[in-house]
């Protein structure tokens, strides 16, 4: 299976001053759902400011034949265990679609330097409001009408979703001065022939439908794979038995798009025992380069905060997709 390095992904953290970036979501990539354990996954991986730190976020989606279940987990920091919170929205339990909860995470560390002032756990707040929500293609992550926010310091430090009114308006809480930003999405999806999901590659964009076809059979014909962004298919693979791992770069809205694709597993493993992968890599144009040196700066701690929270928005997002192919 073709490797994927995405170390650099995590931009630098700061606490006062610049500290180690925190830790990469390499388990994102490898991670191996057992076959059918869940109709789907859906992983998002941001990046948000929490308690005075660039954390990664994982939002996790899971749907399976009997509810729909949400994990949020926030990396530590400076030795910090991450911190897992999981809610189970029960499908005969309206009232379970909204609702708050509170987790610690790490310690509320003191700025003053002195090693003897006690720490406390920091305190996250998530309120959630699902009750109209949409599902697109009867997939585990909400496409509208929905919202879900992380709250740090009296601040949505993390707002996922299309309600953001109504979420600012119940968490009476401020926005974060800099936004969150997303990192990575994987989906894990199951199917015969198509395999669709959805994604935006730079920050402030639309999102756009990306669809996987194959034909793969039995017979005489050679087997072929399409790839389509927005109804328009933009990679072709014939004699896909001898082309199954490629790459392609492709143009989106005028950004180029890195396309690689795995599906030896399709063509010469038995159904059901291995998925195909494809990656999707927003690509930064020379125009986002030039603009990003040119506005490289630094805070009055001397890090370099705000250029590196904008090379992130440009160029960072990765789009993982596992398709689990069945006869």
């Amino acid at each position: 299976m073709m490797a994927y390095n995405h170390n650099n992904a995590a931009a630098k953290s700061r606490r006062g001053a610049a500290a180690a970036p925190p830790p990469p979501a390499e388990r994102i990539v490898e991670e191996q759902l057992p076959v059918r354990s869940a109709v789907g996954t859906v992983t998002n991986v941001y990046q948000a400011c929490i308690a005075g730190f660039w954390r990664n976020v994982t939002v996790q989606w899971f749907k399976n034949l009997m509810n729909i279940s949400f994990s949020i987990t926030i990396d530590g920091v400076d030795g910090e265990s991450s911190q897992t919170c999981k809610v189970d929205l029960k499908p005969w339990h309206f009232w379970s679609k909204k609702g708050y909860k509170s987790f610690p995470i790490g310690i509320n560390r003191s700025f003053s330097g002195d090693a003897n002032v006690m720490a406390e756990p920091h305190v996250l707040e998530i309120y959630w409001d699902l009750r109209t929500a949409k599902f697109a293609a009867g997939g585990p992550e909400p496409s509208s009408d929905y919202y879900l926010a992380i709250v740090s310091d009296e601040e949505i430090a993390l707002l996922m979703g299309d309600n953001k009114k109504k979420a600012y308006k119940r968490t009476k809480k401020r926005p974060a001065l800099v936004d969150a930003v997303q990192l990575i999405k994987k989906e894990v999806v199951y199917g015969k022939k198509s395999f669709s999901t959805r994604a935006r590659f730079a920050e402030g964009r639309g999102e756009h439908d990306i669809v996987v076809e194959s034909s793969i059979t039995s017979g005489p014909r050679d087997p072929e794979m399409w790839i389509s962004i927005d109804g328009i298919v933009l990679v072709h693979v014939r004699n896909l038995q001898w082309k199954f791992r490629g790459n392609e770069t492709v143009m989106v809205n005028k950004q180029a798009v890195q396309v690689m694709w795995d599906v030896h597993a399709w063509l010469f493993s038995a159904p059901g025992t291995g998925y195909g992968l494809f990656i999707f890599k927003a690509e930064a144009s020379e125009a986002e380069s030039d603009k990003e040196g040119s506005g490289r700066g630094s805070d009055s701690n001397g890090s370099a905060y705000h250029s590196t929270v904008s090379q992130t928005r440009v160029s960072e997002f990765c789009l993982f997709l596992n398709a689990w192919k069945f006869e």
